[in-house]
């Protein structure tokens, strides 16, 4: 039979073992974290946060800026290409009489040719206030972003690609193309020879086509 005095012994003999373990488990437990380290990293978060939404507001306020600034320019664009339809009418009615023929009219005819001579400049002038420019490329070089090329003329005096005529008037508003030049360019003529090591343009080489 079991001494219970014994058995008593025994157990109080564990207890030491017991509290020692909870001791060594309460000794490895993490430290608490720093409140003011914390802080801190919540505040650098807080603050991050703060920067993104402050530089997407400056990026939507130049946008709507950028947007206001373009329907500002280019919303009279489909108009502006209407009221071109009447500045092509009275250029080409201006055109039709030449200098000698307006001479030979009687004064009433002419006062009207004046009249209208004169709302073809107020038309322009209007159209230029709102953005609305005529581009004059009679002597330029041709450039396919502001002319359309409607034939090719020859003539060797002039270097080739050289814009010669002007069938119909071009437009532009602000920096964007209304409405491209119609234009007649040359050919034949010389070309812009390549530049030496001085960097000054060389001669063009003669062209055995011109006289062809």
């Amino acid at each position: 039979m079991t001494d219970p005095t014994a058995r008593a012994s025994d157990t109080a003999g564990q207890i030491p073992e017991e509290t020692a373990a909870a001791d060594q488990m309460v000794d490895t437990a993490p430290p608490a974290a720093d409140p003011a380290e914390a802080a801190a990293k919540e505040a650098a978060e807080y603050r991050d946060r703060w920067m993104r939404s402050l530089a997407e507001m400056e990026n939507l306020r130049r946008r709507i800026e950028r947007e206001v600034a373009d329907a500002r320019t280019y919303g009279i664009a489909a108009f502006a290409r209407d009221v071109l339809a009447v500045a092509d009418s009275m250029d080409r009615a201006m055109q039709a009489l030449d200098a000698e023929i307006r001479d030979k009219v009687d004064q009433g005819v002419k006062a009207l040719l004046d009249g209208v001579e004169l709302t073809e400049r107020e038309l322009l002038k209007a159209l230029e206030k709102h953005g609305v420019k005529k581009i004059d490329p009679k002597g330029q070089k041709f450039d396919p972003n502001f002319h359309q090329a409607m034939y090719e003329i020859p003539d060797p005096a002039v270097p080739a690609g050289t814009v010669v005529q002007v069938v119909q008037s071009g437009y532009k508003i602000g920096e964007r193309v209304l409405r491209p030049a119609m234009v007649g360019i040359s050919k034949g003529g010389p070309k812009a020879g390549p530049k030496d090591s001085s960097g000054t343009q060389a001669d063009a080489p003669a062209n055995d086509n011109a006289d062809k």
